[in-house]
């Protein structure tokens, strides 16, 4: 038998380390701001085209690369960071591997320009596919410069199986705020197809918050610090009045590198025990500091998990300094839960003495005189009125016994209601009797069929409605909308607002009207006519968090989720007291959807019991 087993060849080697390190435009961002940053830049500056397809360039002030340097750094395995196993476990850097680069320049166009401060010229490489085009010397500033275009240029199917611009600069955004939010003393700016999207300058923490989700955030915010052996903890949580109902604003920081744990947000959440509002998530930025050598970063080529030494104690530490610090500001109610501060005695009338209240009683009223002389005790001012002369209150009484004949004729018309007892099984307001149907634990809706029972669940039933008629609204024609007196004014960050953008022509045919998008406020001057103008800003919340999560690659799918989301926010809840009108249009209208057995969600509407089912339960 012949010998079958060879070695693959380095470009061939490349394109397959390639698939794990570059999964997307989003992955080459973080890659390249990660050696910005290692390499001490200052200034990172990130331009972009169509999402990342056509152009990825970042620009840094960092120290820069010699040409020895410069054509060592695309070779696998190539880096400055460690020298030895050893090194892996006190690693301070972002990278370490060696192979990120290597990555990249197998599967792009790559154009390297680099300058050390103390060269005179600097030096420009060209590769395509691993291969050098061209090598010389070029006039550029000190630091770094690096140009990424036509991105899986030589892998279609990697490239086929990008999503849609939209969503694949959701998540470069995704990564240019977790990078950015680690590192507050060094600027940025995000720039996409000329636009400027982000301009965060050199600031702390705090501030740089504050620049990427909004003005409004900064109120929201409660800080966290504590200090021990094992772990320093810094940051902040946001309050439980601003809860969100999706994980988006969630974020840890281990030595200023994002992570992702389910371990430590198990640990927020036990914090935030109590003061939640039900499927509501709080919104935390974290950054622990704790010792290279008792965490392991070498498990994922993406470098987001983490083993730590001791997990346990951490997660004490981190529900401990949350839960203090949500006491010390007086975030977290200490003794009396249902305490109203609108009844607490102010602090300038702790040692005034109490008044006894002034009583005036005017002795000279009268109410069975003709005419009144009555005292104003709220203005002390005196008025007269007058009572029209009529007759004495005996009169009121008299012809009782001796009704005239046409008013007795009268009486004999009069029917009185019986005193059978009519009773039914169910109340007329609650049943829906008349229509042959009732409630049922205010969750379900029970009719009766010529075969049996039929239960419907008119949460998942009024969902199914309103699924159909969005989807009809957005394609079709578009719904009526129900103007505002005043216009609504939200909150939304740099992210959300893209987000709105994009999906703002199918709003506006279910019933939205936007008068203005501005980068961290909307105004809404009409809204749908199912809906009241409070559950605006919770409907429009759910509808991003579902948009992020699902990340919709084409205009159906973003048609498609655009009404589910906006069915299942604007249906009736489960427990909602519904009378008999409003139960029989919801059966109505059901059974004249295109598909009334399932949700939108593939979930069951309605069962049936029939009468051999209900013989067979009294066997």
């Amino acid at each position: 038998m012949s010998d079958i087993i060879q070695l693959l060849p380095d470009h061939v080697a490349n394109q397959i380390a390639a698939g794990e390190v570059v999964q997307r435009p989003a992955s080459v961002i973080k890659e390249l701001l990660e050696n910005a940053i290692d390499a001490y830049a200052q200034n990172i500056q990130v331009v972009i085209k169509d999402a990342g397809k056509t152009l990825i360039q970042v620009v840094d002030d960092g120290a820069g690369m010699s040409l020895t340097d410069a054509r060592m750094c695309f070779e696998r395995h190539a880096t400055s960071k460690i020298r030895s196993a050893e090194d892996l476990f006190s690693l301070n850097t972002k990278g370490f591997r060696g192979e990120a680069l290597a990555s990249i320049a197998a599967i792009a166009h790559v154009e390297l320009k680099t300058k050390p401060q103390d060269e005179e010229v600097g030096t420009c490489i060209k590769i395509e596919g691993s291969k050098v085009t061209s090598q010389e010397p070029c006039v550029t500033p000190k630091g770094t410069s690096l140009c990424v275009k036509n991105l899986f240029y030589n892998i279609p199917a990697r490239r086929n199986f990008l999503k849609s611009d939209a969503v694949e600069l959701r998540h470069i955004i995704d990564e240019f705020q977790r990078v950015a939010m680690a590192h507050p003393s060094i600027a940025f700016s995000l720039f996409h197809n000329g636009g400027e999207l982000f301009q965060l300058p050199s600031t702390n923490h705090r501030q740089r918050i504050t620049n990427i989700f909004g003005a409004k955030t900064n109120e929201k915010l409660v800080p966290v610090n504590e200090d021990t052996e094992i772990v320093k903890i810094s940051g902040f949580v946001g309050k439980p009045e601003f809860a969100k109902r999706s994980r988006g604003e969630q974020f840890f920081f281990v030595n200023n590198r994002f992570i992702k744990s389910p371990y430590l947000n198990h640990a927020v959440s036990a914090a935030f025990e109590g003061l939640l509002k039900e499927k509501t998530y709080p919104s935390y930025f974290l950054y622990l500091d704790v010792n290279p050598k008792s965490i392991d970063i070498n498990i994922h080529p993406t470098k987001t998990e983490i083993k730590f030494d001791d997990e346990h104690a951490l997660y004490a530490m981190l529900r401990s300094a949350i839960k203090h610090s949500l006491g010390q500001f007086s975030v977290a109610p200490v003794l009396d839960f249902d305490r109203d501060s609108n009844l607490d005695t102010p602090y300038e009338y702790k040692n005034k003495q109490a008044e006894v209240p002034k009583i005036e009683v005017d002795r000279s009223f009268n109410p069975f005189e003709s005419e009144l002389n009555t005292t104003s005790i709220r203005s002390g001012k005196s008025h007269n009125f007058r009572k029209e002369n009529t007759q004495s209150w005996e009169s009121l009484y008299a012809g009782l016994n001796t009704a005239p004949e046409a008013d007795q004729h009268q009486f004999r018309q009069v029917e009185f209601e019986s005193e059978e007892v009519t009773g039914k099984l169910f109340d007329d307001d609650h049943s829906g009797s008349e229509a042959g149907t009732f409630q049922l634990q205010k969750k379900y809706i029970v009719s009766t069929l010529k075969s049996g029972i039929l239960v419907i669940d008119q949460n998942r039933a009024h969902t199914r409605i309103l699924y159909e008629e969005l989807l009809k609204n957005i394609t079709i024609a578009a719904a009526v909308s129900q103007q505002l007196l005043f216009p609504l004014q939200l909150q939304f960050n740099t992210h959300e607002i893209e987000m709105l953008k994009e999906i703002k022509e199918s709003l506006e045919q279910t019933g939205f009207i936007f008068s203005n998008i501005e980068v961290e406020n909307v105004e809404i001057t009409g809204i749908p006519t199912l809906i009241s103008e409070s559950e605006v800003s919770i409907l429009l919340e759910q509808l991003l968090s579902d948009f992020e999560n699902e990340v919709p690659d084409n205009g159906f799918s973003q048609t498609d989720l655009l009404a589910k989301s906006l069915a299942k926010g604007m249906a009736v809840k489960s427990g909602t007291l519904l009378n008999s009108t409003e139960q029989q249009h919801i059966v109505n209208r059901l059974f004249a959807c295109k598909e009334p057995d399932v949700s939108p969600f593939n979930k069951s509407v309605f069962v049936t019991l029939t009468v051999d089912e209900l013989d067979k339960k009294f066997t």
